[in-house]
């Protein structure tokens, strides 16, 4: 079980909480998925979603993150239950089914979120009162974008969910589905891509971008880094921060955005309030860094941005 201890603080006592699991796994299957983008930072697209009669299965919860990727969610009902292996069958039936996917995506979240998933960044979160050592040990030899979270309850009102484990796929997955129904058509990007960006970046950039993201995967052991097609994703559970490469206008500069408030900018040289204006990564905050004389700011921020995510 996990040794995380929750206490209720009064003038002279300390109370510890009972920690439990879900009387009934479903019970905690609903209420990730009523609230799933707040939760995981995950968009909720279906419930028991089926596989079809070939496969024979189906999907506990499916979503689309914060950064375009594709979310399979199974929860673990009993400890015994390798559900591990069972999420694997259903990510591979999921990068079969690109086309499917795509139509459901579009019907939920509309036209652009269809066109522009991150399928190299397909994950499989399993979500269960506990793992054993052999579970742990079986994420690290795989080959898949696979997390493990715990949850508990602490009485009727709260709820933890721990990641205790997360692995990353070193190799890039298909992104050609087979011969199926196509969406609707729609003109090709011409946007180029962070690796093009930074390929093309003058070298002091490129050594700002690399200070900058060796001292965010630093940050703590559960920090992960996402490598997307159009900026860098840094995320625990969530995004915390995002970080975009631009050169055009022969203005070199490393461009932030952070899960703060937008209001706070206000506070900041060199960053605006993003609120209500459409921007690559996610957050509200942009920061823009230029030489090596913003960083303490940046690191500053980021730190914030970490500790409140």
């Amino acid at each position: 079980m996990s040794d995380i201890k929750l206490f209720s603080l009064s003038a002279d006592a300390a109370s510890e909480l009972p920690g439990t699991a879900a009387a009934l796994e479903r019970d905690l299957q609903n209420q990730i998925e009523a609230h799933m983008l707040g939760f995981l930072g995950v968009h909720f697209l279906a419930s028991e979603y089926g596989t079809g009669k070939t496969h024979k299965g189906r999907i506990d919860s499916l979503g689309l993150d914060e950064n375009g990727c594709p979310v399979i969610i199974e929860y673990k009902r009993s400890k015994n239950e390798n559900v591990i292996n069972q999420g694997l069958f259903y990510l591979d039936w999921l990068l079969d089914h690109q086309a499917e996917f795509k139509w459901l995506v579009m019907e939920k979240l509309g036209k652009d979120q269809a066109e522009s998933i991150e399928w190299s960044g397909t994950r499989l979160i399993c979500i269960a009162s506990d793992f054993n050592r052999f579970d742990e040990h079986a994420v690290q030899q795989i080959n898949r974008n696979i997390e493990l979270m715990r949850y508990r309850y602490f009485g009727k009102d709260l709820l933890l969910l721990e990641l205790i484990n997360a692995h990353s796929a070193t190799q890039s997955v298909s992104t050609t589905p087979p011969v199926q129904a196509e969406l609707p058509p729609k003109t090709r990007s011409n946007d180029k891509s962070q690796a093009d960006r930074l390929a093309e970046a003058p070298q002091s950039l490129k050594n700002l971008y690399d200070e900058i993201c060796q001292f965010t995967e630093q940050l703590g052991d559960e920090v992960q880094r996402k490598e997307l097609k159009l900026y860098t994703a840094f995320k625990r559970i969530k995004n915390f921060a995002s970080f975009l490469i631009v050169h055009g206008n022969n203005d070199p500069r490393l461009v932030i955005y952070l899960k703060l408030p937008g209001v706070e900018a206000e506070n900041y040289p060199n960053a605006r309030n993003v609120t209500e204006i459409g921007h690559w990564g996610t957050g509200d905050f942009e920061l823009v860094i230029r030489d090596p004389s913003d960083l303490d700011v940046a690191q500053e921020l980021i730190t914030k941005s970490y500790e409140r995510s």
